[in-house]
């Protein structure tokens, strides 16, 4: 009788901002908060399988730039959302409304959004191991810590 749990999709686990590699261990400390500098503190490996999660000097600069098309999605769905809902008029201040409504839900969705860019960034360089209970994790090159 099989009793290991089934590992999680990518999605989830990108979603739920744990460890690519073994799907269980979470990426980041704390949870979501305002706090920016607590929101983004980051385990320097994983707690489940010894994963290295800072792979290299500036290896999370790359985010940014998921994190600003992930926003300009948001704003073209919001504004889709909006548009067949409420309508779009200059007259009427319909389009200052939007504007900022969306500003409000960038801003609210911002800790989120910063720790998702990272989670799914990561997990487009560290793979999923079904077996990676009986090996190492790869020792990366410019690895800040390595141990």
């Amino acid at each position: 009788m099989d009793t290991e749990q089934p590992h999680r999709s990518y999605i989830t686990t990108v979603l739920s901002c744990r460890c690519p590699r073994c799907r269980e261990g979470m990426l980041f400390k704390n949870s979501v908060s305002f706090r920016i500098n607590r929101n983004m503190e980051m385990f320097e490996r994983c707690i489940i399988c010894g994963q290295p999660t800072d792979i290299e000097v500036g290896f999370y600069y790359g985010t940014s730039y998921i994190s600003y098309l992930i926003a300009v999605v948001i704003s073209t769905v919001t504004f889709l959302l909006w548009w067949l809902i409420i309508g779009f008029s200059f007259t009427d201040n319909r389009f200052f409304y939007w504007i900022s409504f969306n500003a409000l839900f960038l801003i609210a969705m911002q800790p989120w959004l910063m720790r998702f860019s990272r989670s799914l960034w990561i997990s487009w360089f560290v793979r999923y191991d079904p077996e990676w209970k009986g090996k190492q994790p790869e020792n990366y090159e410019g690895s800040i810590k390595t141990k």
